[in-house]
């Protein structure tokens, strides 16, 4: 149905006055509610940026545009949906490097191609990730903790979900310095906060989003952060990579994408309200609050950098061999 839909659009738009049909179809649209697919659960990098975008999209439009969390084998569940939608501007989704980038490299076989089965409307923030320890450990820095690792083996305990970015974080510092942790499993962010806090385990390389309030309050030790440059939030906490101990660029990003098929008059009007979105004051001063680095990039520029992103994790991942299978 989807693939007769597209092609009756395009020998549409192929036709005399179709040009003028595109414009009108572009005026119009939306005429009637819109759903965003967040594939994550309520709370998360995923779902904050989707209720921006959905809120900021129905001052702009006047129209609702209404969030539907699907969850389900990490962010598997709901990019299917995404994939499975009506390819009409009225089905979209919040895409990031999750389930854009990272889970080609995770997985052995998943139903979608990031590249040619997605369009991305717009990335808008993007979050490092900050390595956090319980608040009495024996080391007091990156450098130290490392070298605390190599003298114990497997005694520093790792929270992590499997295949998520925290896994891959801490991964591929493991992988890098040549130490070995203990890797202990979780089902979401609280309850790795509640043993880590009491205590019960050493460490957890979170989105940054998350691990700010405790770093703040002092609940936690901050070692690290995982992107390129040092955070505005927490200034005096060094990137992985200027301790000299491992390479790390690292950062999630998020944004909204739609079917590869849906038509080109509304892919650029929502192109249009993106960038919008990614340059207004009050946008970027909430992201920048929660620890984020909004983002502002051309149709051009964003189609190049996801290439990259899937490219350079796809090949990381099998270099340091984590999977989700």
């Amino acid at each position: 149905m989807r693939i007769v839909s597209a092609a009756i659009t395009a020998l549409w738009l192929g036709l005399p006055g179709g040009l003028s049909g595109g414009r009108a179809l572009a005026q119009t649209y939306p005429d009637h509610p819109v759903k965003i697919i967040v594939p994550s659960s309520p709370g998360g990098g995923f779902d904050v940026v989707g209720r921006v975008i959905a809120e900021r999209l129905q001052r702009q439009y006047g129209q609702a545009f209404v969030i539907e969390n699907r969850t389900g084998a990490g962010t598997l569940v709901g990019t299917e949906a995404g994939l499975q939608s009506p390819a009409d501007g009225y089905t979209l989704m919040v895409g990031g490097l999750s389930n854009m980038a990272l889970n080609p490299g995770l997985y052995a076989k998943i139903a979608y191609d990031p590249v040619k089965d997605f369009t991305p409307l717009g990335l808008v923030v993007s979050w490092s990730y900050t390595l956090i320890s319980r608040k009495d450990p024996p080391y007091r820095d990156l450098r130290s903790m490392i070298d605390y690792a190599r003298a114990n083996p497997e005694k520093l305990t790792v929270a992590y979900g499997k295949g998520s970015g925290q896994h891959i974080a801490i991964a591929a510092l493991e992988n890098a310095t040549g130490v070995k942790f203990l890797y202990v499993p979780y089902r979401g962010a609280q309850p790795v906060y509640q043993d880590l806090l009491s205590g019960r385990i050493d460490m957890y390389f979170d989105n940054s989003q998350t691990a700010l309030p405790q770093v703040e309050a002092g609940a936690v030790i901050p070692l690290a952060v995982s992107s390129r440059m040092r955070q505005a939030f927490h200034p005096d906490v060094p990137t992985v990579s200027e301790t000299g101990l491992a390479q790390m660029d690292m950062e999630t990003w998020f944004g909204l994408y739609a079917p590869a098929a849906t038509p080109k008059p509304i892919v650029e009007t929502l192109r249009s309200s993106l960038s919008r979105i990614a340059t207004d004051p009050e946008v970027m001063a909430l992201f920048r609050k929660i620890g984020g680095r909004p983002l502002n990039m051309t149709p051009e520029e964003t189609v190049a950098f996801v290439k990259v992103e899937l490219d350079r994790w796809t090949k990381l991942l099998k270099q340091i061999g984590v999977t989700a299978d």
